[in-house]
C-alpha cells in the first residue's frame, strides 16, 4: 500500500491533528502549510477551562466541564457539544443526556456541564465542544473511552471519521492519506499502515484530485476492489451501497407542484407560521388537510393565492397544531410536519424567607407562566420529593413546599428550579426554650407507702428520662412511669429503705434537669412525757418578698409547711374569714403528723389573696400569715385601628390591655395579613414599647388587617381582635386643563382632564369651589360640571379637587377669572357634505339624518317638506340643544320632496334645503314588438315604461327563447335604445322576446312580452323527421354494495376513515352500526354520502374505538350490508412498540 513508506506517528500527535481535521469540512482537502479556517490554532481562547478525557465505566455516571470567560464578549456565549464531527448533542437531551448552565457575575464565567447518565457501550469515543459569541469563536477535543479496553484515542477518531464519512457518503472524496497527514478527514485512514513503524519522508507535492466515483461509475465490478486498493477505501460494504444509490433512477418530477413544502417546519407557542407550495397551474385548486382532515378557511387558518404560489398561513400556534399536514393538487400531495415548542417556564413570583420555631409548619410559595409546568425542588443539592417530612402541592400557576414540623436540621436554602428559571428562599428555625411549670418536690415517706413524682413542662410533645442516683429508672412491679400531656410522673409502690435517694427528670433534646429527694422515715417510737408548744416553720425566702407566693395562672401550688409541737398540733388554714376544709377538690389541705401542705390545682385569678396558717395544741398557738399572688399573661390589647395611610405605610395604634396579668407590659408584637388571607405575617421579633406603630413596606390598593399581641414577663397574650381593612393608599394628584366650556347669565359649564398621577385607590368624584362658597358638596363622577346659581355679571375663579378614600388631591385652579354673563352667538346650520347634493336612498331603506347647528341661547328649530309643514307622521324629528335628527323607519316614495330647515333666535335665521329621493324598481317596457325579420336577424322595438321607479331609465335587458326548448337566453345587457337588433338566430326556429327596464335599483320585477314572433325561415329542401317512442325505462333497484368495507389497523390518536359504495333506486337509507347498536348523532363520529360513495370518519380513536363496524343500506325494495373489523394500537412508552387494542363484535 503507498501509506506503508509514511513514518509513524505518536498517538498524542494523531490525536492533535484529528481534532484539527475536525473542525473543517469533510470533503476539503487543504495542503499542510496551511491552517483549517475555525480549527484550533486560529481560535481566539474563549475557554478558561476545557473537558479532560476520561475512561468511563459502563453504567456509571460522567460528567465533562468547560468553562467560557465573557469578560470581552459583547452577548452570551453560545455552547454546543457534538459527538464526532456533525452529531448535535443538543437534539439528543434527555434521560440519559443532561445538560446544566450556570453564571458567576462576578468572574463573569460561564460554567457548562454535560452528563451522560448509565453509561452504554455506544457512548464511547470522541466529542466536541464549540463556543461561539458573534465573530469570536473556540472548540476543544475530548474523549471517552470504554473502561474495559485498552485506551487508544486515535483509534477512537479513525473510527468516528469512518463511521461519518459512510453515513453521509462521502467517501467518494477520500484520498491516500497517512498517520502524519490526518489533516483530512481521518477515516481515510489504513489501520495497517498506522501499527508499523515508519520513517519520515518528504513532503509530497499536492496532486490533482480525482473524483473516485466517475472512475468506479464506468468501472467493471471486479475492478472495484482494487480501485478501492489504490484510493485508500476501506469500507467496501458502504461503497458499495453508494454505488447502488447512485445508479437508483432519478424520481419523476411532479407535474403539479414546482416546490413542494419543506419536510418539517417548527414554531414557537403562540407565534404564527407559514406554509408555501408553487405549482405549474396557476388556476388549479388546492386543498389542505390536518392528520387527514381538510382545514377549513377561518381566522386560525388563512388561504392565499398569489400567482401560482399557495401559503397555508396558522396564527397563534398552540400545542393541537403539531401535526402532520398535506397539501393535494389533484391526485397529487406534498406532505410536512409542524412541530410547536413551547415557551421556557419562567417564576414570576420569588421565594421568601421564612423564619419559624422549632415544630412549626414552614410554606416556601412560587407562582410560574405557566399552568400544570413541572417544578424542581432542591436543597443542598438534593432534590426534594414528596415523603413524610415534604409535600409539594400544585394549584394552578401556584407551587408549594410544605414541611410539616420544622427542625434545626432544615436551616438552610431551598431552590426551585423551572426550565426557564430558578428562585430561592433561606429557612431559619429557632431553637423553641423549654419552660419548667412545676417542678419535682423533695418527698418524704413511710414504710410501704407510695411515692409518687410529679413535674410539669411547657411542651406536650416533650419526653424525658429518670434517674436515680445518675443510673437509668426502668419501670417494674412497684415503679410505673406515666406521661399524660405536659404532665410527667415517676411512682414508686411500697417504698422500702433501698429506695431513698436522689431523682432526676432528664426532657430529652433539652439541657435541663429537674432533681428531688426521696427520704425514708423510720417510724420511731419515743415516750416523751413532756409537752412542747406548736411551732410553723414558714421559708418564703426563695420567693423573692417576704411570706409573699407568687404563682403562673394554670400552674400547681404545693406548699409544704413543716410543724412541731407536742402533742401533735391542730392544723386550720384560712383564706380571709373563711376556713378551707380537708376535702378533695382543686384547692385542698393535706395534713400529716408534721407536716401540712396548702395545694391549689391550676391557679386561677380568684384564687389570690391572704392566707393565714393556724396550729394549735394543749401547749399553745402559732399562726402564720402569707400572701399569694396569681400572674398570668395579659389581656389582648383593645380598640386597634388604623390612624392614617400613605402610598405603602400606614400608622397603627391601639388600646394598652385591661389586665397586664399581675406582671408589668414589656412591649407588643405586630402581625398584618392580606384581606381574605388567612397567612398572617410579623412585624417585629424585638417587642415594640409604645402603643403607635408605623407598618411599611405594604402594597398600595391592597388591603389589609392588622392585629396586636401584648408581652410581659409570663408570656405572650391571646391576639387581639382584627382592625378594620385598611387600605395604603395616596391622593391623586391635581386635575389638568381646567377649562370654560360654556357661560350664561347664571350658570358656568367647566371642563377638565383626569389626574396624571391616580394610584391604586382611583378617582371617585370632583368637587368644584368658587371664590366665594363650595358650588357642590357631593363629588361629581365626570368630567364636566355646570356651576348653577351664579351671580350675573360678578368675576368668579374657580377650583376643581380630586376625591378618593385617600382624601383630597391638590386644587387645579383656573389663572383668569370667568365673567358670568351670557354669550350670544348667531344661529347657524353645519349641514353635513353628503346632504348638500341629492339625497337618494332605495324604497324600504332607513333614513337617519343627523345635522348640527349652533347658536346662543338656543334657537327654534323648524322643518318644512316643499315649503309646508311636516306633518306626516312616519317621519319623525328630534332636537337637542346641539344637532337635530330627522329620521325615517321605512322610506316610501311618497317621502320624496324638498326638506327645508330653518333655526332662528329672534330675528336671526338660517335655512338649508335637503333634496330627498326614494327610488324603486321600474315598471316593465311597454309594447314590445318584432318590426323586422331578415336572415337570421330579427329587429325590436319598445316604449320606455309608465314607472320608472323615480329615476332613470339606465338601461335595458333583452332575452330570446325558440318555440322547442322554451329557455331564455340574454341577447343584450344594459341596452340604453328602445330597440336592438337579434343576430346569429337559427334557421328553422321561431322566436319569441321579452324586455326588462333597468335602474340603479336594478332590473324591473315584471317582464314585457314580445306580441309577435320572429321566424327564421329555411331556405332549400326541408326535411322530415319522424320521432319514434319508447317505454320509459324502470331503474327501480334494491340496494346492493358495489364496493364492500376492507379490514384496517390504525393508530391510536390519529383520525381515520373507512369507505363502500352502494348502488339503488331510489335512494337508501344509510345505517352505520358499531359492533351491531346503531351510531348515533356521536360527534365524534362524521358520515359522508357523495352519489353512493359512503364514508365513515372517526375522529381521534382511541383504544375503545376498535370493533366490527357494519354499514346497512335500506329501500322500499330491499336491504344490503357490509361489515369490517377495526383495530386500534397504541404506542407504549415502558416496551417501546405499538400494543394492540381491539373490541371484539358483540
Amino acid at each position: 500500500m503507498p501509506e506503508a513508506k509514511k513514518p509513524e506517528a505518536k498517538p498524542e500527535e494523531i490525536a492533535a491533528k484529528t481534532d484539527k481535521a475536525a473542525a473543517a469540512p469533510a470533503d476539503t482537502e487543504l495542503p499542510d502549510d496551511e491552517t483549517v479556517p475555525g480549527g484550533q490554532s486560529e481560535l481566539t481562547g474563549l475557554f478558561v477551562e476545557r473537558p479532560e478525557s476520561t475512561t468511563v465505566i459502563k453504567g456509571k455516571n460522567v460528567t465533562f466541564v468547560a468553562k467560557v470567560d465573557s469578560s470581552d464578549l459583547l452577548r452570551k456565549p453560545n455552547m454546543k457539544w457534538l459527538k464526532g464531527k456533525w452529531l448535535d448533542l443538543g437534539s439528543k437531551a434527555g434521560k440519559h443526556v443532561q445538560f446544566k448552565e450556570t453564571y458567576d457575575r462576578n468572574s463573569k464565567v460561564y460554567t457548562y456541564e454535560m452528563s451522560i447518565i448509565k453509561v452504554v457501550e455506544g457512548d464511547a469515543g470522541g466529542y466536541r465542544c464549540e463556543a461561539t459569541s458573534k465573530d469570536k469563536c473556540d472548540s476543544c477535543t475530548f474523549e471517552a473511552s470504554s473502561g474495559t479496553s485498552v485506551y487508544f484515542p486515535w483509534i477512537t477518531y479513525i473510527r468516528d471519521a469512518i463511521m461519518r464519512c459512510h453515513m453521509c457518503g462521502s467517501l467518494c472524496e477520500c484520498k491516500k492519506s497517512s498517520v502524519g497527514d490526518a489533516g483530512e478527514d481521518a477515516g481515510d485512514l489504513d489501520f495497517s499502515a498506522l501499527l508499523k513503524k515508519r520513517e519520515k519522508k518528504a513532503r509530497d507535492e499536492p496532486k490533482e484530485e480525482v473524483d473516485v466515483w466517475e472512475i468506479l461509475k464506468d468501472a467493471k465490478p471486479c475492478d472495484y476492489e482494487k480501485i478501492a486498493f489504490d484510493y485508500g477505501i476501506t469500507d467496501l460494504r458502504g461503497l458499495l451501497k453508494r454505488l447502488k444509490k447512485m445508479k437508483k433512477v432519478e424520481p419523476k418530477k411532479s407535474d403539479a407542484f414546482l416546490k413542494k413544502l419543506e419536510q418539517c417546519y417548527s414554531v414557537d407557542k403562540g407565534k404564527r407560521t407559514q406554509m408555501h407550495v408553487e405549482l405549474h397551474d396557476p388556476n388549479v385548486q388546492v386543498k389542505w388537510l390536518k392528520n387527514g382532515v381538510e382545514i377549513k378557511p377561518s381566522a386560525k387558518y388563512v388561504f392565499e393565492c398569489v400567482g401560482n404560489k399557495r401559503t397555508l398561513t396558522i396564527n397563534k400556534s398552540n400545542l393541537s397544531d403539531d401535526a402532520a399536514y398535506e397539501c393535494v393538487v389533484g391526485e397529487e400531495k406534498s406532505f410536512t410536519e409542524v412541530f410547536v415548542k413551547e415557551p421556557p417556564v419562567t417564576i414570576t413570583k420569588l421565594l421568601d424567607d421564612v423564619h419559624v420555631v422549632v415544630g412549626e409548619k414552614v410554606e416556601f410559595e412560587c407562582e410560574v407562566s405557566e399552568e400544570g409546568a413541572n417544578v424542581k425542588w432542591m436543597k443542598d443539592g438534593v432534590e426534594l420529593t414528596k415523603d413524610g417530612k415534604y409535600r409539594i402541592k400544585k394549584d394552578g400557576k401556584k407551587h408549594t413546599l410544605v414541611i410539616n414540623e420544622a427542625t434545626i436540621e432544615d436551616i438552610g436554602m431551598y431552590y426551585v428550579y423551572t426550565n426557564g428559571g430558578e428562585s430561592k428562599g433561606e429557612l431559619e428555625v429557632e431553637a423553641k426554650e423549654l419552660e419548667v411549670l412545676q417542678s419535682i418536690a423533695d418527698l418524704s415517706v413511710k414504710a410501704c407507702e407510695q411515692a409518687m413524682f410529679k413535674c410539669e413542662v411547657s411542651d406536650e410533645k416533650v419526653v424525658g428520662k429518670w434517674f436515680k442516683d445518675g443510673v437509668e429508672v426502668k419501670p417494674g412491679n412497684r415503679i410505673k412511669m406515666s406521661h399524660i400531656g405536659r404532665i410527667h410522673k415517676l411512682t414508686i409502690d411500697d417504698v422500702k429503705p433501698q429506695d431513698e435517694g436522689n431523682y432526676t427528670f432528664v426532657p430529652e433534646g433539652y439541657a435541663l434537669s429537674l432533681s428531688a429527694k426521696l427520704n425514708f422515715i423510720e417510724i420511731k417510737i419515743e415516750y416523751v412525757p413532756r409537752q412542747d408548744p406548736p411551732k410553723i416553720h414558714l421559708d418564703t425566702s426563695s420567693t423573692g418578698s417576704k411570706n409573699t407566693i407568687v404563682v403562673v395562672a394554670g400552674n400547681k401550688l404545693r406548699l409544704d409547711v413543716e410543724i412541731t409541737g407536742e402533742p401533735v398540733p391542730t392544723v386550720c388554714w384560712m383564706k380571709g374569714d373563711t376556713v378551707i376544709s380537708e376535702a378533695e377538690g382543686r384547692v385542698r389541705v393535706e395534713t400529716r403528723t408534721t407536716l401540712s401542705s396548702f395545694v391549689i390545682e391550676g391557679a386561677e385569678r380568684p384564687d389570690e389573696g391572704q392566707y393565714s396558717i393556724i396550729v394549735t395544741n394543749p401547749a399553745g398557738e402559732d399562726r402564720a400569715e402569707l400572701n399569694v399572688k396569681i400572674v398570668d399573661v395579659p389581656n389582648p390589647p383593645e380598640n386597634v385601628r388604623c390612624m392614617g395611610v400613605g402610598e405603602d405605610t400606614a400608622t397603627i395604634t391601639w388600646d394598652p390591655p385591661k389586665f397586664d396579668g399581675g406582671a408589668p407590659i414589656k412591649g407588643y408584637l405586630m402581625e398584618r395579613k392580606k384581606q381574605g388571607s388567612s397567612r398572617w405575617t410579623k412585624l417585629n421579633f424585638e417587642v415594640f414599647e409604645s402603643t403607635t406603630y408605623e407598618a411599611k413596606k405594604m402594597i398600595e390598593g391592597v388591603f389589609y388587617e392588622m392585629r396586636v399581641f401584648a408581652v410581659n414577663g409570663i408570656g405572650i397574650s391571646q391576639p387581639s381582635g382584627n382592625s378594620k381593612p385598611f387600605m395604603p393608599i395616596a391622593p391623586t394628584s391635581e386635575p389638568t386643563r381646567l377649562t370654560v366650556e360654556d357661560v350664561t347669565d347664571s350658570t358656568c359649564a367647566l371642563k377638565w382632564r383626569p389626574p396624571e398621577r391616580v394610584g391604586a385607590g382611583g378617582v371617585d368624584g370632583y368637587i368644584i369651589e368658587w371664590c366665594k362658597e363650595g358650588a357642590n358638596k357631593e363629588p361629581v363622577d365626570k368630567n364636566t360640571y355646570r356651576v348653577k346659581g351664579l351671580p350675573t355679571g360678578e368675576k368668579l375663579l374657580f377650583r376643581v379637587v380630586a376625591m378618593n378614600i385617600a382624601g383630597r388631591s391638590p386644587p387645579c385652579t383656573m389663572k383668569q377669572s370667568v365673567i358670568i354673563r351670557e354669550i350670544m352667538e348667531n344661529p347657524k346650520i353645519r349641514l353635513p357634505r353628503q346632504l348638500r347634493t341629492k339625497f337618494i336612498r332605495k324604497v324600504g331603506e332607513k333614513i337617519n339624518l343627523v345635522i348640527p347647528f349652533q347658536g346662543k341661547p338656543r334657537p327654534v328649530v323648524n322643518w318644512l317638506k316643499d315649503g309646508e309643514p311636516l306633518e306626516n307622521k312616519s317621519v319623525g324629528i328630534r332636537t337637542s340643544d346641539f344637532d337635530t335628527i330627522l329620521f325615517i323607519r321605512s322610506a316610501e316614495r311618497d317621502h320624496s320632496g324638498t326638506y327645508t330647515l330653518s333655526v332662528q333666535i329672534d330675528n336671526m335665521q338660517d335655512k338649508a334645503d335637503i333634496h330627498i329621493q326614494i327610488v324603486d324598481k321600474p315598471g316593465p317596457p311597454i309594447n314590445v314588438m318584432v318590426t323586422d325579420v331578415w336572415g337570421f336577424n330579427a329587429a325590436l322595438e319598445w316604449k320606455p315604461p309608465k314607472d320608472t321607479g323615480n329615476t332613470d331609465i339606465i338601461g335595458y335587458t333583452i332575452q330570446k327563447a325558440d318555440k322547442k326548448t322554451q329557455g331564455w337566453f340574454t341577447v343584450y345587457e344594459h341596452n340604453r335604445r328602445p330597440s336592438c337588433t337579434a343576430s346569429d338566430l337559427v334557421m328553422g326556429n321561431e322566436y319569441s322576446f321579452r324586455v326588462f327596464s333597468e335602474n340603479i335599483c336594478g332590473l324591473s320585477d315584471e317582464v314585457a312580452f314580445s306580441k309577435n314572433t320572429a321566424i327564421i325561415g329555411k331556405t332549400g329542401n326541408t326535411l322530415q323527421y319522424y320521432t319514434i317512442l319508447y317505454p320509459p325505462k324502470d331503474m327501480s333497484s334494491s340496494p346492493k354494495f358495489t364496493a364492500p368495507l376492507v379490514d384496517r389497523v390504525v393508530v391510536a390518536g390519529y383520525s381515520t376513515a373507512i369507505s363502500c359504495a352502494v348502488r339503488a333506486y331510489p335512494k337508501a337509507k344509510i345505517v352505520w352500526m358499531k359492533n351491531k347498536m346503531i351510531i348515533g348523532e356521536d360527534p365524534k363520529f362524521l358520515m359522508q354520502n357523495n352519489q353512493g360513495v359512503l364514508t365513515l370518519n372517526i375522529r381521534k380513536p382511541g383504544q375503545f374505538d376498535g370493533g366490527k363496524y357494519s354499514c346497512k343500506a335500506i329501500n322500499d325494495l330491499g336491504e344490503d350490508e357490509v361489515e369490517c373489523r377495526l383495530e386500534v394500537r397504541g404506542f407504549s412508552p415502558q416496551k417501546g412498540l405499538l400494543q394492540k387494542f381491539s373490541l371484539t363484535g358483540m
